[in-house]
């Protein structure tokens, strides 16, 4: 009885101390082997662009490259050809060459044909037509509360280009000596009248206008006390912005010599 109690300790005692090397070996067995995950293929980068492998050799191959010449429809303006020029500059590669002929409203170009193909694309969409306005510009004379009579003075308009439109006449102005009779022998001749100076810049829907009117008239004989006529200058000269089809008052030009004034307004309108 008493050994096959000690047996049966033994045993107890053998199992205990087995318990824990099993309990470590349980978890041990489902780690990933380190060496099978080291033996695992990396991933592939993704291919590399093949659009035009070969470009940066082409381009120092002068022999091999064209020279094309591109003609602006629709830039006609210095300005505008150098805006498109630059922006065709910096999409090309240094190694290209941009030529601007202003001349001409051209723009050479010395590349690769792929270069050409941008080139073009630019163009389409940066050589396009101009959006086209006309302006009425109304000048009403006012002497107090009443309103004399109105004018107006219409002129096309570009976007981004300078008009000018002028209506006056071309009076003599005596200068030099007088002969025997008291006349005088030479004269030379001042544009009076009036004239519009008008710049527009098209902004979303609105667009933004520089304008400077300028107003000559002779003033009258019998007040300036002078056989040579005084001609009289007033200038009305800002920056507005223009809503299609809604009119706008500019302001008013005093009219020296009088209580009367001329009060000025603008209507812009799209041209199909």
């Amino acid at each position: 009885m008493i050994r096959t109690r000690f047996i049966h300790a033994l045993a107890l005692f053998a199992a205990s101390l087995c318990a824990p090397s099993l309990l470590h070996a349980q978890p041990a067995a489902t780690k990933p082997d380190a060496n099978t995950s080291a033996a695992k293929p990396a991933p592939e980068p993704p291919p590399a662009s093949k659009a035009c492998p070969d470009c940066a050799a082409r381009r120092k191959d002068y022999d091999g490259l064209a020279t094309q010449t591109f003609y602006l429809k629709y830039a006609t303006s210095a300005n505008d050809i150098n805006e498109i020029a630059t922006a065709i500059r910096q999409l090309l590669s240094p190694d290209d060459k941009t030529f601007v002929v202003p001349t001409q409203n051209a723009i050479v170009i010395r590349g690769i044909p792929e270069d050409m193909a941008l080139v073009q694309k630019v163009l389409d969409n940066l050589d396009r037509p101009k959006k086209a306005f006309r302006l009425t510009y109304t000048v009403t004379e006012v002497d107090g509360a009443n309103r004399i009579g109105a004018q107006h003075y219409s002129m096309d308009i570009v976007d981004g280009q300078q008009t000018t439109t002028q209506q006056d006449s071309r009076v003599p102005v005596p200068t030099g000596s007088k002969d025997e009779h008291g006349q005088f022998t030479s004269f030379t001749y001042e544009d009076v009248g009036i004239t519009f100076d008008a710049t527009l810049q098209v902004q979303s829907g609105d667009a933004k206008l520089k304008s400077s009117i300028d107003q000559t008239s002779i003033a009258d004989a019998s007040t300036s006390g002078l056989s040579a006529p005084v001609i009289r200058h007033s200038n009305l000269k800002g920056t507005y912005v223009l809503a299609p089809n809604k009119p706008l008052v500019l302001g008013s030009m005093d009219i020296p010599g009088s209580t009367r004034h001329l009060e000025i307004e603008v209507l812009m309108e799209p041209l199909p």
